[in-house]
């Protein structure tokens, strides 16, 4: 695995400025650690995607199908044929340029191919050469180029460097989803075999045991045991939640990464306990056992299969609605792509209505799926749930939109009020830089790999840059969020570029600060740290 050991200084001593030939003949040099490593022969062959093999993007031969530029081709024309948004977002760019200096790889590395319109044009000029008559008879001079194994080699280095954030399309005038054409060259490239594993490994393992992570049913049962009996010792209370039964109003489901990795347990505590005080009528499933859909990252195919489980298991079960815990692509794919893939959900699901305040969340009227964050500020707003906020009175917390429930599904609201009911200090980040503006934490998409550790510090730099702003300023030492991803990918972001900020879900503040009848007197916080405040009344006491 690469090294990283560059200094944030020395990370940003880059110039902008074009290269001294053409864009077209600049061509990508790979190097250990600016490129995530190839997907397994064995985790290829397993999904059954096209030509499994080892290889290295170092190699000059990439073992490529003897008819690989017929398989691109005919790959293209069928997707153009496919997806109207496709051939609209190939043919209406006018290169205006709303977009270049959006994009936070451009930001923290400099290189003009990572202006979300240069990398789209990557694609883009292949289309006008291939598919359209000016290209072809033109070439250059109408914007095309012919495909060469120099242009594939260029996608898996760009398109790679994309995670699919979005804040490039919010300013673009046309509303081109650049994500989109990005989602497209990488199915382009899946047709060769030509992938990364980071992103591949946890799709075969959710396409077989359920979650990206691959717990098996009787190790997922056995942490969320281990849990509870932290969550014991913390509040003298023991939880026993549901785990597969039928028969339950709501179906919970969540990132597997909440049930395995620091800090997303703390936050996957704090939903146990929610469910545990307001009496939530639910279960949990061993099946399906992970809201993520790293299929957003792969293809359309996958993405529609990895988020049908949860449906097939709501329907199994006979739950009425789901609940989504603290995730991103999960939301994006339920509230921008499920209705195209999936169709109308089982008849028997019902548009939720939630059974502590009789709210009806007819925003999820389609989909039968509520985001945890909406569900709880929905609580907050009908007082039911009681906070003692001096247990997060240590904390200067700010609030990181995570890309896909912002501007995937436009949630901005809902998490700040949940915060700001169990938090006194809360602090924005600058306006450019949150909500629908938010800046991307350079892991998602399937690049969250230390083997890119340079890359992502690089993309990170926007978001650190602003979450340093809130630390000098305010003394902010937590960011929160609500999603899987970020809670893992932040946490080296803060590091490298805030150090001293830590990095947790809502649900945890929501957690440490709540009131739970019949708990004991709480001394420590879910991470088993003292609770400050206690120390200073004491003294006061004193």
């Amino acid at each position: 695995m690469a090294k990283f050991n560059m200094t944030p200084d020395e990370l940003l001593n880059f110039q902008f400025g074009a290269p001294n030939v053409g864009w077209m003949e600049h061509k990508p040099v790979f190097k250990e650690g600016n490129f995530a490593y190839p997907g397994k022969a064995d985790v290829i062959r397993d999904l059954g995607f096209p030509n499994p093999r080892e290889w290295s993007p170092l190699d000059e031969d990439w073992k490529l199908p003897e008819n690989w530029m017929e398989i691109v081709r005919d790959g293209m024309k069928d997707r153009l044929d496919r997806y109207r948004s496709f051939k609209l977002f190939m043919d209406i760019c006018v290169r205006c340029g709303a977009c270049a200096d959006k994009c936070h790889f451009y930001i923290g590395g400099g290189d003009p191919k990572n202006m979300p319109v240069l990398r789209a044009e990557l694609l883009r000029s292949i289309y006008r050469g291939e598919f359209t008559t000016a290209g072809k008879i033109l070439g250059k001079w109408a914007g095309g180029r012919p495909l060469t194994m120099d242009v594939v080699k260029e996608w898996f280095f760009y398109f790679y460097q994309c995670t699919e954030c979005r804040r490039c399309s919010l300013f673009c005038p046309y509303g081109i989803d650049t994500a989109e054409v990005t989602m497209i060259a990488r199915e382009l490239l899946q047709l060769l075999g030509i992938n990364i594993n980071w992103m591949m490994e946890p799709v075969r393992n959710c396409n077989r045991m359920g979650n990206h992570l691959g717990i098996q049913p009787h190790a997922f049962k056995d942490i969320v045991d281990f849990l509870c009996e932290d969550i014991e010792a913390v509040t003298g209370i023991r939880i026993n939640p549901p785990m597969n039964e039928k028969g339950h109003e709501v179906l919970f489901i969540t990132p597997s990464g909440d049930v395995f990795a620091d800090p997303g347990i703390y936050t996957f505590m704090g939903y146990l306990m929610l469910f545990h005080e307001i009496g939530l009528d639910y279960t949990l499933s061993t099946y399906a056992s992970e809201g993520g859909n790293f299929g957003l990252f792969t293809s359309h195919e996958m993405m529609k299969k990895l988020n049908a489980k949860m449906y097939a298991e709501a329907e199994r079960l006979g739950s009425k609605w789901i609940l989504g815990g603290e995730c991103g692509h999960m939301w994006r794919v339920i509230n921008q792509y499920m209705s195209t893939h999936n169709g109308p959900c089982p008849p028997k699901m019902e548009t939720p209505v939630s059974p502590i305040t009789g709210t009806v969340f007819r925003n999820a009227t389609e989909t039968k799926m509520v985001h945890i964050a909406e569900f709880t500020a929905d609580l907050v707003r009908h007082n039911k749930l009681k906070f003692d906020k001096r247990r997060n009175s240590h904390l200067n917390v700010t609030f990181h939109d995570s890309c896909n429930p912002a501007r995937g599904m436009g949630m901005f609201e809902e998490p700040r009020e949940v915060i700001k009911a169990c938090c006194d200090n809360f602090f924005e980040m600058p306006a450019q830089t949150i909500r629908e503006q938010t800046f991307c934490c350079a892991g998602g998409s399937g690049l969250n790999t230390d083997e890119i550790m340079e890359m992502r510090m690089r993309g990170g730099l926007p978001r650190g840059n602003a979450l340093r702003h809130v630390q000098q300023k305010h003394d902010v030492n937590t960011m929160a969020c609500v999603c899987a991803i970020d809670r893992a990918t932040l946490i080296p972001l803060a590091d490298y570029w805030a150090p001293g900020v830590t990095i947790c879900g809502v649900h945890e503040l929501v957690a440490n600060a709540l009131i739970m009848k019949g708990e004991q007197e709480r001394t420590m916080d879910l991470r088993q740290n003292e609770l400050p405040y206690l120390d200073e009344s004491a003294e006061e006491d004193a």
